[in-house]
């Protein structure tokens, strides 16, 4: 070391500018005070000059003459050589520029001046928020690392800048500083919850409004609690009276409580849910459509109409408001169809029952059903034959169907039918063969035979027709004696002859087969003996007629009773004669008339003749 300079103060050590120890001492994180400007603008002028020092003494230093001793210094050594003479005239040289020195020391001056003003003019560092221990924070501190946290706009951020001071005593000097941030993060919070409230999160805006102290909050905030709340239902209640409107198909009155949601002052019903709600009104109106459509093409009883109104309702949408009823119109639809399958069947026609059962779809959940009426169509289709065999081999096929069917218990009672039918066709075929000698001992045989098939069963019908036939076979054989006496006993045709014949056939009764037959005859015969009893009197009204007295005739004629075989033919006698009388009678009148010999007379006569 030279002589008077300390170490750290050499040339070669020094470096100008360097200010990091200036940056260590101005604060550490984790301070829990701002230092004092003053302190720190007197400690960044000492370190200044005391960085000056080394650089002013090397200057000088630079500036003594080569031949001058400092003390305590030796003399150097003189060079040897001209080499040496020539480097250490050079280095002379350069110390001895005056220009190079002065413009060196300007610009280590200006730049302790700029590291001087600029330490001078840097703010103290802010305090680490997270790091203070707070009960030992000052009032500025809390106040300051409040406001950074209520800077971040988000509830938590918010609680707690207000529960930083709100610990300060209310006597505090900064208590009305304090007091107005407190009203306005309160408000800010309140806001926070207004903006979920129109983001449609009603319970969590009231959760956020209620996490405002209760020291701090004042009536705003029950007030806005209760007005989303009242807001909030009010929507609902328009939301639910447009959907009211729904069922009925009050599409109009529907739309017009939607419009109503725009007015109601929230977002999200405004937007969200009235959309929502117009959607689920033009969709229930076209669905509505559908059905309706669907409907109409059930009621015309066709199967191809049918399956397009299922296919027509299967197209509405599960979130449809109707999307019940027309998922309760389906199977509706496919019965339709079964009961025009039972139809055909009805009409013996099973190849179009089975046909209209296999085309049944599965969304009508009616497979079940359509495949039992295929075997039971299949099990009619040999039924219709009628022989015991055939209507064994139908009951065969309908056991097929087990007791978890649908159509199980139908099977079943076609099955009991079909037994009562083998034991009625036993009876009518053995009634059939007594039948066939046709005597009258036969006939009453099947006739008993055939009334063991009971009325409730099966072949009751068939079995009357026959019963009916044979006795009139029976009745037939009996009767006929009778009536062929009859018609003997009239064959000469005289009053006495056909009187005896009506009595003989009166004794068939009106029961009976030949009743009918019997009755023909007998009114036949009666006519004739009532021609026999009522000729005179015409011939006597006639031979009066012809003499000129019409009146005379008349009475004669009406001698005849009416509804007897003559009372026709004399009746148009008696109409025919009293038109004379009264031509006769006109004529005398004209002829009066006349005879005044007018104008007007003689037209009134002329017509009264005509």
């Amino acid at each position: 070391m030279k002589q008077g300079i300390p170490e750290d103060w050499s040339a070669g050590t020094s470096k100008i500018g360097d200010t990091s120890h200036l940056k260590s001492q101005a604060g550490t994180p984790g301070s829990q005070q701002p230092q004092d400007s003053d302190a720190i603008t007197g400690r960044v002028a000492q370190q200044n000059i005391t960085a000056a020092l080394p650089m002013a003494t090397s200057s000088k230093h630079n500036s003594v003459p080569e031949n001058t001793l400092l003390p305590g210094e030796a003399r150097s050594p003189q060079p040897q050589n001209s080499e040496d003479k020539r480097v250490t005239l050079k280095w002379r040289k350069w110390s001895k520029n005056w220009v190079l020195w002065t413009a060196l020391g300007g610009l280590i001056s200006g730049s302790m001046g700029f590291i001087a003003v600029a330490m001078l003019l840097k703010l103290p560092s802010s305090p680490n928020c997270p790091a203070i221990f707070w009960p030992m924070a000052s009032a500025s501190v809390r106040l300051h690392c409040a406001q950074v946290a209520a800077n971040k706009q988000t509830v938590d951020d918010l609680l707690e800048a207000i529960a930083l001071v709100k610990a300060l005593p209310n006597n505090h000097p900064l208590r009305q500083e304090i007091n107005r941030f407190l009203e306005q993060w309160s408000l800010e919070i309140l806001n926070l919850g207004e903006s979920a409230f129109q983001a449609g999160k009603l319970e969590s805006a009231i959760t956020i409004a209620r996490q405002i102290p209760q020291d701090v909050a004042d009536q705003s905030v029950e007030k806005q609690i209760e007005r989303w709340q009242s807001l909030w239902s009010e929507a609902e209640a328009i939301y639910q009276s447009a959907e009211a409107q729904l069922p009925g198909q009050h599409w109009h009155q529907a739309f017009m409580n939607a419009v109503r949601l725009l007015n109601v002052g929230n977002e999200y019903w405004a937007t969200t849910k009235y959309e929502e709600l117009k959607d689920r009104i033009e969709t229930a109106r076209a669905d509505a459509g559908k059905l309706a459509k669907a409907q109409d093409l059930a009621k015309t009883g066709r199967v191809a109409d049918l399956l397009a109104a299922i296919k027509l309702v299967e197209s509405i949408g599960s979130n449809s408001y109707i999307y019940q009823d027309a998922q309760d119109a389906i199977p509706e639809f496919g019965q339709k169809m079964l009961d025009l399958a039972q139809a055909a069947l009805e009409r013996r026609d099973a190849s179009e029952a089975v046909a209209i059962a296999e085309q049944i779809p599965e969304s009508t959940n009616l497979q079940a059903e359509a495949k039992d009426f295929i075997t039971l169509a299949e099990a009619w289709q040999s039924a219709w034959i009628g022989s015991i065999p055939s209507l064994e081999a139908a009951i065969a096929i309908a056991q097929k169907i087990p007791t978890d069917r649908p159509l199980y218990n139908k099977a079943q009672e076609l099955i009991t039918t079909w037994q009562l039918e083998i034991e009625d066709v036993a009876h009518l075929d053995r009634a059939r063969d007594l039948a066939q000698q046709g005597t009258v001992t036969d006939l009453t045989a099947a006739i008993t035979e055939a009334q063991l098939v009971a009325d409730t069963n099966p072949r009751s019908s068939e079995a009357k027709q026959q019963v009916n036939r044979w006795r009139r076979q029976v009745e037939t054989i009996e009767d006929q004696p009778i009536l062929d006496r009859a018609e003997n006993l009239a064959i000469l045709e005289d009053a006495t002859s056909l009187q005896a014949a009506i009595d003989e056939a009166s004794q068939i009764g009106s029961d009976r087969a030949l009743y009918r037959e019997a009755q023909s005859k007998i009114w036949n015969w009666t006519r004739k003996i009532q021609r026999f009893q009522d000729q005179p009197y015409l011939d006597q009204a006639r031979m009066l007629a012809s003499s000129g007295n019409l009146t005379s005739a008349i009475a004669a004629a009406q001698r005849i009773q009416p509804g007897r075989a003559l009372s026709g033919e004399a009746q148009a006698a008696i109409n025919d004669w009293r038109g004379q009388i009264q031509a006769r009678l006109n004529w005398q009148e004209s002829r009066q008339v006349a005879l005044q010999g007018t104008p007007a007379a003689l037209g009134q006569a002329i017509r009264l003749a005509d």
